[in-house]
C-alpha cells in the first residue's frame, strides 16, 4: 500500500481499461484510433530485418529515384501493420472475451514513402451474433498526411457473449 493507493496491490486490477467488454457491448460505427507514425528509414530497416524482404524498391533510395519515385517505397505489409489492434485499446477491452483472430483483408490505394505520416483507425463495421460468441468486424483504414486513403480493409475477431459469470 502507498499514500497514493490505499488498497493492497492486485495484479488483476492492473489493467489498461477498467471495464472488460463482451460482444454485446460493441456498437456499429464505434471507432478506435491508433497512434499516428511518420515512416522513417529506421522503420523501413526494422521491417526489412523482420520480414526478410530485400527488394531494392523498399531499401535503396537511388534505385527508387531511378524509377521515378521520390523515396523508398513501403512494403504493403509494412503499411498494413500500422492497423495492428494491439497498438490501441481494442485488445485491452477484450482480454477476457477474445476467442481469436479470424481473418484480415486489405486493399492498397496509394503508395507510402519514407517521410509519410500515417493515421490508422479501426471502426466497428460488422456485428454478427452466434450462439455463445459473435464476430466483430473492424474496418481498418490508413490515411496519409495529405488526407489520402492509402489502405482499407477488414479484420474479424470472435468475441464471447456476456455470460452469467461475466456479469
Amino acid at each position: 500500500m502507498s499514500e497514493f493507493d490505499p488498497a493492497p496491490f492486485d495484479p488483476a486490477r492492473h489493467r489498461m481499461v477498467p471495464q472488460q467488454r463482451w460482444f454485446g457491448d460493441f456498437t456499429l460505427g464505434e471507432r478506435f484510433v491508433l497512434p499516428s507514425r511518420t515512416m522513417t528509414e529506421a522503420i523501413f530497416l526494422a521491417f526489412q530485418a523482420a520480414s526478410g524482404d530485400n527488394h531494392p524498391v523498399h531499401y535503396d533510395a537511388e534505385y527508387c529515384r531511378a524509377r521515378g519515385m521520390p523515396q523508398m517505397l513501403a512494403h504493403g505489409l509494412q503499411t498494413l501493420i500500422q492497423t495492428a489492434p494491439g497498438a490501441g485499446l481494442f485488445p485491452h477491452l477484450v482480454e477476457e472475451s477474445l476467442v481469436g483472430f479470424l481473418e484480415q483483408s486489405s486493399r492498397f490505394h496509394k503508395p507510402v514513402f519514407v517521410g509519410d505520416t500515417l493515421y490508422p483507425a479501426l471502426t466497428v463495421a460488422e456485428l454478427t451474433p452466434r450462439r455463445t460468441t459473435g464476430v466483430v468486424g473492424l474496418g481498418s483504414t490508413v490515411h496519409n498526411q495529405r488526407r489520402e486513403l492509402v489502405l482499407d480493409g477488414m479484420q474479424r475477431f470472435i468475441i464471447r457473449m456476456r455470460g452469467p459469470a461475466a456479469g
